[in-house]
């Protein structure tokens, strides 16, 4: 007969400094199940919970009743005879049903889980992200558990997202925060499964985002509308700041400027960044210098999402115009339809690959991690080749002509 006992899971802490309390069956192999209850190694004394934990009493006498219920199961099991003739997988599935009766967490929906794991992130970008996939989930099965989310039910969700017109890496996004509360709700003690072992996110190769460095130089010169200059201006700035993300550079202050750098810290990724303020690059800060911030954005916008709207309408208006037909009508003759702010970033890179500037300095400048994280804390990255490298790439831009 099967035998059930209480395990403290020391193997992965969880993220309140406790450890998962357990059920251990034996029925042919070991099998753990998951329980609501966790403890720290002070608090467990083995069997139960000792005098130091908080209520320890009630959740003595709570895990006793579980024990009760799984012990009672594996009898009737026993006594009808299908004991005998179960896998451990089908005994773990029994008893994890039974478990799910007492246990409230067990039984939350799979977007509960996801609205709680939201709640753990502090960048409202990051919130914003899972919103937009519980807001598809909504549609497509809002009452989906961990249990009913399996291989297949990844694969119908996927295939409901391509056929609402969706591309391939967006879909990508919704499937890898799925995945996040997954790995969460595992963390949690939630659920054991995990649907994504066999299951494959797809990624397909975007259409070009950069300029060449002849395309860059165009931009650069040419001769835009007057409303349009100060969007194109922005642009270069980015660029010969190595593609700086909007939200760092219009959110950057004054303060932020030391010894002719711009230091400052990576909203995406909390690191703190250095940029060398080259000439260029200091000809536009003080063209569009604001009072508190150090650019004029942030004073004269409600944020820089709106001034970043504006940039990337006008990016794609920049080209020549004439008036056609009997009432004038404007045509434009658009020099890049589909740039925009972020493609500073990707031009920059390019060029710097082209000069043959070693992947990991490209790697650095623009604010990735060198190798593992663990890496990176030991690795202290030389920032003088990095301003080189920045120095190297304006240089080649500016040694020729735009042929406008």
């Amino acid at each position: 007969m099967a035998t059930v006992s209480l395990y403290l899971d020391t193997r992965r802490m969880k993220k309140n400094g406790k450890y998962p309390v357990k059920l251990n069956v034996f029925h042919k192999g070991q099998m753990l199940l998951p329980t609501e209850f966790d403890a720290s190694a002070e608090t467990w004394n083995g069997t139960e919970y000792n005098r130091k934990a908080q209520n320890w009493k009630a959740k003595n006498v709570a895990l006793r009743s579980l024990m009760n219920n799984v012990e009672k199961k594996i009898f009737e099991l026993e006594e009808s005879g299908s004991l005998r003739k179960m896998a451990g997988n089908e005994l773990k599935d029994e008893l994890k049903r039974v478990i799910s009766g007492n246990n409230e967490k067990e039984g939350r929906l799979f977007l509960d889980v996801m609205r709680e794991f939201m709640d753990t992130k502090s960048k409202r970008s990051t919130a914003s992200c899972y919103e937009g996939t519980i807001q598809k989930l909504n549609k497509y099965d809002n009452s989906c558990t961990f249990d009913s989310m399996d291989r297949k039910w990844l694969t119908r969700f996927n295939m409901y997202l391509l056929d609402s017109g969706m591309k391939v890496n967006t879909c990508g996004i919704h499937l890898r925060n799925i995945r996040a509360v997954f790995n969460y709700a595992i963390d949690e003690g939630y659920t054991e499964l995990y649907p994504f072992r066999k299951f494959i996110i797809k990624k397909e190769d975007t259409r070009k985002r950069s300029l060449t460095v002849m395309e860059l130089r165009i931009l650069r010169d040419y001769p835009c509308e007057d409303w349009q200059v100060k969007y194109r201006d922005m642009f270069m700035l980015m660029f010969y700041l190595i593609g700086i993300n909007a939200v760092d550079l219009f959110n950057a202050k004054k303060t932020d400027l030391s010894n002719g750098r711009l230091e400052y810290k990576r909203s995406k990724t909390g690191r703190i960044y250095s940029i060398k303020l080259e000439t260029e690059a200091l000809d536009l800060i003080n063209k569009y210098s604001g009072e508190e911030y150090l650019l004029f954005v942030m004073e004269n916008y409600n944020n820089y999402k709106d001034f970043l709207h504006r940039m990337n309408d006008a990016l794609r208006k920049i080209g020549s115009m004439e008036c056609v037909g009997r009432y004038g009508k404007k045509v434009r003759n658009i020099l890049f339809p589909d740039i925009s702010s972020y493609w500073s970033r990707h031009t920059w890179a390019t060029i710097a690959a082209e000069l043959d500037i070693p992947k990991e300095i490209i790697s650095e400048a623009l604010g990735h991690r060198i190798g593992s994280e663990t890496t990176s804390i030991y690795i202290k990255f030389d920032r003088k080749k990095v301003d080189e490298a920045n120095r190297k790439v304006i240089d080649f831009v500016n040694s020729g002509k735009s042929r406008v």
